[in-house]
């Protein structure tokens, strides 16, 4: 099992067809840990492309839960009146992060893709 685990979490870097950039936006992410435990958290992206996303979370997300992901529109909108962004995700890649506690997550959308393009944090 513990060997499975690891194939999968090393695998989603190969099967992503969009590049990720980096970006920190807002998120409110709601699920269930991996004893089933429901919650909600809001955390910040590392990470956006169109069909997923990375965040830390200080929850543990098993790989293949699923997550409901919200980003207000005041942070990537265009337009005054925009809805918020929310979708469904799968949990396809699960890491330990540098904070005792936290978890590197990466998500797979499932629901909505996201239609907004940003120029990476890292390239301004």
């Amino acid at each position: 099992m513990v060997q499975a685990q690891i194939q999968q979490i090393a695998s989603p870097a190969k099967q992503r067809s969009e590049r990720r950039i980096a970006v920190r936006l807002p998120l409110k992410v709601r699920g269930r840990d991996s004893r089933g435990v429901a919650f909600e958290e809001d955390t910040s992206s590392e990470n956006l492309c169109r069909g997923g996303a990375a965040f830390i979370t200080r929850f543990d997300v098993a790989i293949g839960s699923d997550l409901e992901i919200r980003i207000p529109h005041g942070h990537y909108a265009s337009r005054r009146h925009e809805a918020d962004f929310a979708t469904q995700g799968r949990v396809v890649h699960v890491a330990a992060a540098s904070g005792p506690g936290e978890h590197y997550i990466g998500v797979h959308f499932t629901g909505p893709r996201f239609q907004r393009v940003f120029r990476s944090e890292s390239a301004a």
